[in-house]
């Protein structure tokens, strides 16, 4: 089944293209993975590689190597809800496997599955980026930070109840002033 941008992302590639000079447009392989990923429901058919291959005139397998190496693309569906959870080092050490198991608990998923409803699926993933706020989880593009076993039931009963919680720092900590864990 092919893949084909809507007249909307094509738009929005047009957009993206005028930031990267013409000999080098092959730059905006992340953003056209990124389009494509959020077209295709939360992840990249080997379709949608080949359309942004052919977009960017690249080889396909170069499209495939950039989407393989990074976490935030999926190369197989995923539930609506894809929670990551960090398990870098920091988020380790201030209680990330805690968290990772409330959120099996919770979902009652192991990770690397999807719920049988296909509403949520649970990975451990390397590094979010936020980790002066560990322990962190990432739902979809919303992150959260500064967790408990409690405030992570929280955030997924909010999440299973249709609503959207608040993203950031669950302690209510203002930006990433320093405490410890």
């Amino acid at each position: 089944m092919a893949f084909v941008f809507t007249k909307e992302n094509l738009s929005k590639i047009e957009d993206i293209l005028k930031k990267y000079p013409q000999e080098r447009q092959a730059s905006a392989v992340l953003p056209m993975l990124d389009l494509a990923q959020q077209q295709n429901e939360g992840w990249l058919s080997s379709h949608a590689i080949e359309a942004v291959a052919a977009f960017l005139k690249m080889p396909e397998i170069r499209v495939y190597e950039v989407a393989s190496f990074y976490s935030m693309f999926n190369l197989k569906p995923v539930g609506k809800y894809h929670v990551q959870v960090c398990g870098t080092t920091p988020c380790m050490l201030c209680g990330a496997e805690e968290i990772l198991k409330t959120c099996q608990s919770e979902l009652g998923v192991k990770t690397g599955e999807t719920t049988t409803d296909g509403m949520f699926t649970l990975s451990e993933v390397e590094c979010l980026g936020a980790c002066v706020n560990a322990p962190v989880i990432q739902i979809n593009d919303d992150f959260y930070e500064d967790l408990s076993p409690e405030s992570v039931k929280n955030i997924l009963k909010t999440v299973k109840a249709g609503k959207k919680p608040k993203a950031g720092s669950q302690t209510n900590r203002l930006c990433s002033k320093a405490v410890s864990c």
